[in-house]
């Protein structure tokens, strides 16, 4: 539904910016790195890309954070994020893939996960947070609220553990409804997560949702 007011905000290939509080949370990430902060868990050192035809949710939250962890040679290392938070998303066909290089004796492998496929019965997430680094899709708010302080984002609010400033740039939005999304993440958290006609397949070489 479309506010008269403040919501209906359409914006054609969707890109989140969050400099303000990414800039705020630099020094978070080098506290990060070098073992003197604690995030709420060590991310994996690879990201992997999710593809879908639409996703709906409600309460929707946005803020800038921090997520480390080790990459795939143990070292530390720590990147900022666009948390985006739901407390209740609907997820059409949605493809799931993480690439893992030089796997010695096979090269690269590829895992593919996707769920959601029949319209009727979509993915289902409560209370969902995703740790994204990039995303594009047409974008449709309502009852849209930008500029808000982190620390105020209610309902849901700033995920517990996380590490972002409470007076960085953050935004809101009573619905919101996600089409043709492609997206880079580092990590999803979620309290429900229900994937309905779950595949999942392995495959030597790069086989991915989408490509650059």
């Amino acid at each position: 539904m479309k506010s008269q007011v403040r919501g209906g905000t359409r914006w054609k290939r969707f890109a989140v910016v969050m400099v303000p509080s990414v800039a705020a949370t630099a020094a978070i990430g080098v506290g990060l790195a070098q073992g003197a902060l604690a995030a709420s868990f060590s991310i994996s050192g690879q990201e992997f890309k999710v593809k879908a035809d639409s996703l709906v949710g409600n309460d929707f939250v946005q803020y800038g954070s921090v997520a480390a962890g080790k990459d795939l040679h143990g070292k530390p290392f720590a990147e900022p994020v666009g948390v985006s938070g739901f407390s209740e998303a609907w997820i059409t066909n949605m493809c799931q893939s993480v690439v893992t290089p030089d796997v010695p004796f096979i090269g690269n492998v590829s895992l593919e996960l996707r769920a959601g496929t029949d319209p009727k019965k979509p993915v289902y997430a409560k209370d969902i947070y995703l740790d994204v680094s990039s995303l594009k899709a047409d974008a449709e708010f309502g009852n849209i609220d930008i500029g808000v302080a982190a620390g105020s984002l209610k309902d849901p609010g700033i995920q517990p553990g996380t590490q972002a400033n409470p007076y960085g740039f953050s935004q809101r939005a009573k619905t919101a409804k996600l089409t043709n999304v492609e997206q880079k993440a580092w990590a999803t958290t979620a309290g429900t997560f229900k994937l309905s006609n779950l595949s999942l397949k392995l495959h030597k070489g790069t086989k991915e949702c989408f490509t650059e």
